[in-house]
C-alpha cells in the first residue's frame, strides 16, 4: 500500500509565543506521517513571522515553509490558501492545526497510525465528545458549544460534536472543486464546512481531542457571531441550496500568499 502524502498547515495570526510551542510538537513520531509543514502568517502585527523563521533556522531538517498572505484574509481565507496549496502540490490529505497552541497534533496519532482518514472525506477534531479533554475552557462556553452542536445536528441530520476545532484533516480530492470558495473568510468558515457535509454527501468522523486555554487571545466576538450563525443555519434549514450562495463580505478571486525565506 502506497504512502499517503500529507500536508500539515498551521494558520498563524499574532501568536509569536504560541506558534513556537506548536512547531515544537512536531517530533520524530509525528513527522513519520507528515511530508511537509506550512505556516501561513495572516499578516500578523507581532513577531510571529520572526519566531517561525528562527525556529526554522534552528531545525533545518524539518520540512517547514513560511508563507505570508497577500492581505488579512481571516482564518477561513487562510484555510482556502492552504487547500489550494495542497491541491496544486499533489497532496493526498491536508491536516490543519491552529498556531495558537490550543490543540495538540499528537491527539491525531491514532488517526495517522490506523489510517482512519482513508475511510472518510474528513476527520474533525472534537472538543465536546466522550474522550475529549478540556483545560481552562469555561463551563459557559462549553455549554454554548454543545447547544450549537445540537442545533447543527438537527439541521444536517447527523451527529455533530464540534463546529470548528483547531485540528482537522481533509481528503484533498474532496476539495478540488472548491465548493467552499464562497464560504465566509472569518471564523464561520468551518460552520459552513459542517453544513456542507450533508449537502454534498460528504463522509465525516469526529475524533476526540484535547483543548487548552492558557495565554491565548480569542478573536471570537461571541454575541455578534452567535446571531450570525443562527441566521445562517436558519437559512440553510429553509433552503439547503443556500449553502451555494455568496457568504463573503468581500469577494476575492484568488487567495494569494508569498513564501518568506
Amino acid at each position: 500500500m502506497s504512502k499517503d502524502k500529507i500536508l500539515l498547515f498551521i494558520p498563524a495570526y499574532n501568536c509569536e509565543k504560541q506558534v513556537v510551542r506548536v512547531l515544537s510538537q512536531l517530533d520524530k513520531e509525528v513527522m513519520e506521517y507528515i511530508d511537509e509543514v506550512i505556516v501561513i502568517n495572516n499578516r500578523s502585527t507581532d513577531g510571529t513571522e520572526e519566531a517561525v523563521l528562527s525556529f526554522k533556522k534552528e531545525h533545518p531538517m524539518l520540512p517547514l515553509k513560511l508563507f505570508r498572505n497577500a492581505e488579512n484574509y481571516g482564518l477561513g481565507g487562510s484555510q482556502k490558501v492552504a487547500f489550494r496549496y495542497a491541491i496544486d502540490n499533489g497532496f493526498d490529505y491536508a491536516v490543519i492545526l491552529h498556531g495558537d497552541d490550543q490543540g495538540n497534533i499528537k491527539d491525531f496519532l491514532p488517526v495517522f497510525k490506523k489510517k482512519y482518514y482513508r475511510y472518510y472525506d474528513c476527520v474533525l477534531g472534537a472538543r465536546f465528545m466522550r474522550g475529549s479533554r478540556l483545560i481552562g475552557y469555561s463551563a459557559f462556553r462549553t455549554f454554548g458549544n454543545i447547544v450549537y452542536d445540537f442545533l447543527f445536528a438537527l439541521a444536517i441530520r447527523q451527529r455533530v460534536f464540534d463546529l470548528g476545532s483547531g485540528l482537522n484533516m481533509y481528503d484533498v480530492s474532496m476539495l478540488k472543486d472548491e465548493f467552499y470558495k464562497r464560504f465566509p473568510d472569518n471564523l464561520m468558515f468551518n460552520y459552513c464546512m459542517v453544513m456542507a457535509l450533508q449537502y454534498y454527501n460528504q463522509t465525516c468522523r469526529f475524533y476526540p481531542i484535547s483543548w487548552r486555554e492558557t495565554d491565548q487571545v480569542s478573536n471570537v466576538k461571541l454575541g455578534n457571531q452567535a446571531v450570525k450563525v443562527l441566521k445562517m443555519l436558519g437559512e440553510y434549514v429553509s433552503d439547503p441550496s443556500s449553502i451555494q450562495e455568496e457568504y463573503r463580505d468581500k469577494v476575492i478571486d484568488e487567495y494569494l500568499a508569498e513564501e518568506i525565506k
